[in-house]
């Protein structure tokens, strides 16, 4: 027996996801990643960004389970790392680019993308 894949005129769910990012549309981008077996941590703080202007509660939710992420994939990370990004997690609303570029550090520091 055979088993189909659908794909629509729209794309991948993966392409979908990414036009959704690009809108900057928290439903949208919501809706999009609930399609996707797995999110990249890259684009888990795509996410985290799209949500920090909404509801900070579902912006907090997300940002914790980015950091739990980040605490699994970077092997190297240390406690010190870990402070560092959620420092950075807690500023993103407000420091946007400050924020992403320690993130950025971090990530490259620690071997994660």
């Amino acid at each position: 027996m055979r088993t189909y894949v659908r794909v629509t005129s729209d794309g991948s769910p993966y392409a979908r996801f990414r036009r959704a990012l690009d809108t900057g549309n928290e439903l949208l981008v919501l809706n999009a990643a609930r399609e996707l077996p797995q999110i990249a941590l890259e684009d888990a703080l795509r996410i985290c960004l799209v949500l920090r202007d909404g509801d900070p509660a579902r912006y907090d939710r997300a940002a914790v389970r980015w950091l739990g992420r980040f605490a699994l994939e970077a092997r190297t990370a240390t406690i010190a790392d870990l402070r560092t990004a959620a420092a950075a997690l807690a500023a993103l609303p407000t420091a946007t680019s400050d924020a992403m570029e320690q993130l950025q550090r971090l990530c490259i520091a620690c071997g994660v993308s």
